[in-house]
């Protein structure tokens, strides 16, 4: 891996290759899943929601937050959109910005990209959905349900992702249970709050503009045409944004240099756009903003692209 080199997600060499095989078959079998089931849910608004969140989500991925100790987080996004788009389309979301971020912008490895999959696109998904599920069925009101339930299932989507890597660690040999499972979970109940409080400042947001995305309340007479320009402009804004974040390395890393097993990782096999930074361009800043906002792009065309085909499909 080389020096000064920042990953946010699993790369490659952490993780067995059996374990990575395993976790491959599961993902791509529950994200056939979720083409199909989304297939039949895809409505006029449902489709540039879904490009605007992955754009969004992209972007707001790049800002890494410090947290303590040196270490930083970053928003992982599943339980916004679960919250906004329900589980199925939700995966779809996440699928598309973690695959771009691996095959674009090398982050995270090709090899590991499944268990990224499974982690964030997957597991982070349908922990969020059992816990606004179960939220929502306790408390009565609307309101107080979907704030509650918003920081909740975000915060635990952060810790139960944390743990479920650590467990992929362990079987892969990579560290001992008593080291990786305490360690990923310790700093990322940390950075769970940090999710958290994004996750509830978007979700007051989307309150106060467009409750019917919410599906609270009467419905609201803005057209899709809305929900693109506001959520380009915050995604412009949010890659605007990127060179301030963290240089602190994200949880993970902190914890496999902190426990010795950093060195394993595998430096990737070609680069495109690496370290989220548009190669040839001198000023690192706007080769860090230009670089968000073609990842945006390319995230928001993907998903839009499956999203239509499958509505297509489905007719």
């Amino acid at each position: 891996m080389l020096p000064g080199k920042l990953f946010m997600h699993i790369p490659d060499g952490f993780l067995s290759i059996p374990v990575s095989i395993v976790l491959w078959v599961v993902s791509i079998v529950v994200i056939g899943i979720a083409l199909r089931k989304t297939s039949k849910q895809l409505g006029e608004k449902e489709i540039p929601l879904m490009g605007i969140l992955a754009a969004a989500i992209f972007a707001g991925q790049m800002l890494n937050f410090s947290v303590t100790g040196g270490t930083s987080g970053h928003l992982l996004g599943a339980a916004l959109v679960t919250i906004l788009l329900g589980p199925w389309a939700a995966i779809l979301v996440m699928t598309s910005v973690v695959s771009i971020q691996a095959l674009v912008f090398q982050d995270g490895g090709l090899i590991s990209l499944g268990s990224n999959l499974f982690n964030m696109a997957i597991v982070g998904v349908f922990v969020s959905y059992a816990i606004l599920t179960v939220v929502n069925k306790i408390i009565k009101s609307e309101k107080t349900a979907l704030f509650s339930s918003s920081v909740i299932a975000s915060w635990f989507s952060i810790f139960i992702v944390s743990l479920g890597c650590a467990v992929e660690l362990v079987l892969s040999g990579t560290s001992p249970a008593n080291i990786a499972i305490p360690a990923m979970a310790s700093i990322h109940a940390l950075i769970g709050v940090g999710e958290a409080l994004i996750t509830l400042g978007a979700i007051s947001f989307v309150y106060t503009a467009r409750k019917d995305l919410l599906k609270i309340g009467s419905a609201s007479k803005s057209t899709n045409k809305g929900i693109l320009i506001g959520g380009s402009v915050i995604t412009i804004i949010l890659a605007i944004l990127s060179p301030m974040a963290s240089s602190h390395p994200d949880g993970l890393e902190w914890v496999a240099e902190k426990q010795g097993f950093l060195s394993v990782a595998q430096d990737s096999i070609y680069n495109l756009i690496p370290d989220y930074v548009m190669p040839g361009l001198t000023n690192e800043a706007v080769a860090t903003i230009i670089a968000g906002i073609i990842g945006a792009a390319v995230v928001f065309v993907l998903i839009i692209g499956v999203a239509q085909t499958r509505k297509k499909t489905s007719s």
